[in-house]
């Protein structure tokens, strides 16, 4: 009720939930993220004392609040030297990209992170039951928030999504959301390729992380893979770009005007590893027509 209450009032103004890490916590806080929260960080749970809780916190929520800050702070303005103002120094734009031949798309992988919620629901509704590729996404959220999310998407969406297990099988229209709490990489096995969860160490301060999943996709399906870049905080995807780039795949990244933050996929723009920065209303349609391509 404060939410809808405030953005009635303050449009802009960045929210942040602070939620428990439970059912009804995940199920509120993916509510408030439709009715347009900004973020969310979550309660610490078995961390051990106050002293170790308290910096976890605050290893969550005072980067958020110092990103929410800057995207809202108007730029400061030149200092005069002897009277005459200084030009601003040009903002450099992104690096441009030779063509390339496209390859036949095989699967689809996109990491997304701050913001992801709502630009998958806006992305995954878009695009067809017949949908000729698996898809796999990792949205950096904990256990149980990744579930229900791939539930919300999945009464959305015409797409079959649910939460990656082990050994799922990749199929085309398949939409496999990384869990909480567990990388998620690919195995191929004959002719088929299966889903492999693992606990091993966090990339990026994440688990999941965008990293393992493009870095395995880059080597399962080397030139015929497309990466998807989202909206969010931090660089989690640029390295795993980079092996999809180096196999040849192609890479798309949201533009900075439709995204909530523009740091993963700004990362991968300005290392000039994108194929394309799209506006994300006319994401699906990009990703559909090179996903049809040599097909």
């Amino acid at each position: 009720e404060t939410l809808a209450e405030i953005r009635k009032r303050q449009p802009r103004l960045p929210v942040i939930m602070f939620s428990s890490i439970t059912e009804r916590g995940a199920a509120v806080t993916l509510e408030a993220l439709a009715l347009g929260a900004n973020d969310y960080v979550t309660k610490p749970s078995n961390s051990g004392n106050m002293t170790t809780a308290l910096q976890r916190v605050r290893e969550e929520l005072i980067p958020r609040i110092k990103t929410f800050y800057r995207l809202r702070s108007p730029p400061t303005p030149a200092p005069a030297l002897l009277n005459r103002p200084i030009a601003p120094e040009p903002r450099p734009g992104p690096l441009p990209v030779a063509p390339r031949p496209r390859q036949r798309v095989d699967v689809v992988a996109i990491g997304i992170s701050t913001g992801g919620p709502n630009a998958l629901a806006a992305l995954l509704p878009q695009l067809p039951a017949n949908f000729p590729a698996p898809i796999l996404i990792v949205q950096h959220m904990p256990p149980i928030f990744t579930r229900l999310l791939a539930e919300r998407l999945a009464a959305q969406s015409l797409l079959s999504i649910a939460e990656g297990v082990e050994g799922g099988i990749l199929r085309p229209g398949q939409v496999w959301l990384a869990p909480g709490g567990l990388h998620m990489a690919l195995e191929r096995q004959g002719t088929q390729v299966r889903l492999r969860l693992n606990q091993n160490p966090p990339e990026n301060s994440c688990r999941p992380a965008v990293d393992v999943l493009f870095r395995s996709v880059a080597e399962v399906y080397r030139a015929n893979a497309l990466a998807v870049v989202m909206t969010g905080m931090g660089n989690d995807g640029l390295k795993g770009c980079e092996a999809i780039r180096r196999a040849g795949g192609q890479i798309l990244a949201q533009d900075e005007s439709s995204s909530v933050v523009w740091g993963m996929p700004g990362f991968v723009a300005k290392a000039g590893l994108a194929d394309g920065q799209i506006a994300l209303p006319q994401l699906a349609g990009e990703i559909l027509t090179r996903v049809r391509t040599a097909r």
